[in-house]
């Protein structure tokens, strides 16, 4: 029987905490959920290294937008691996991408080598690169581990037969991570794929704050809401999905 991995995206604290408990693998550890992600701070890092035992890979990314990097922000993200890495990351996820859509091999390649040997994975900026499977290729060759992708798609479910053609092609030479509205469904619909090994899901709800003020004249977001929120994990989501590794 296949052994899956169960990859979640937090955001804060208390969602990374919960993964852990509820029985997620691993932990992809990132900042600003809504730029999509970006490099998380370091004290979160530490605090969950000394309190959770599974693995927690983070997130490369110096600000939101494209992943077409300055020589200024390549040191930035060359720095944080270095830097993070030594903090007991045990993996890291970054992509850059040329102005013409293409992997960005030679920024790849230094960000990779500031890792040192440990596991990256290239992240969605594949889904907006040129030609996502001839971007595989590229991606392979840098000596990635792994690729998340939803297909070049708004979501796994929409790309799921782009998915199905990265997997013919990676074969074992790259592991396939389907990632962006996954659902346990998917993972039914993947398994007839041998190197089908890991989802990336990041079963989120909504949690009320503690908080319980709050002054009219002062807002941070269009959404009042949200001032009252904080993203969580729902561990009946997460049990779904172990449920669906083990059918």
């Amino acid at each position: 029987m296949n052994q899956y991995i169960l990859e979640a995206p937090v955001f804060n604290l208390r969602s990374a905490l919960d993964a852990a408990d509820f029985g997620v693998h691993r932990l992809e550890l990132c900042g600003s959920f809504l730029e999509g992600g970006e490099t998380p701070s370091a004290g979160m890092l530490k605090v969950l290294k000394e309190t959770v035992q599974i693995p927690i890979f983070v997130m490369i990314r110096p600000r939101g937008g494209d992943f077409c990097y300055s020589k200024g922000e390549l040191e930035v993200m060359k720095r944080d691996i270095q830097i993070l890495g030594e903090m007991g990351a045990d993996g890291f996820v970054f992509g850059a991408l040329k102005p013409n859509g293409e992997v960005d091999k030679a920024a790849c390649n230094t960000l990779l080598k500031s890792a040192a040997g440990k596991p990256c994975t290239f992240h969605r900026a594949i889904d907006v690169s040129k030609n996502p499977l001839e971007s595989l290729e590229d991606i392979v060759d840098c000596g990635f581990a792994s690729i998340l992708t939803s297909g070049a798609k708004n979501s796994v479910s929409e790309g799921i037969n782009t998915i199905k053609r990265m997997l013919e092609k990676a074969g074992n030479r790259i592991i396939i991570m389907p990632g962006g509205g996954s659902e346990p469904a998917h993972v039914k619909e993947l398994q007839s794929f041998e190197n089908f090994k890991e989802i990336h899901a990041s079963c989120k709800v909504k949690v009320r704050s503690e908080n319980r003020f709050t002054y009219s004249e002062v807002k941070f977001s269009p959404d009042e809401n949200s001032f009252f929120e904080h993203l969580g994990i729902d561990a009946a989501k997460v049990q779904n999905f172990l449920k669906a590794f083990a059918s």
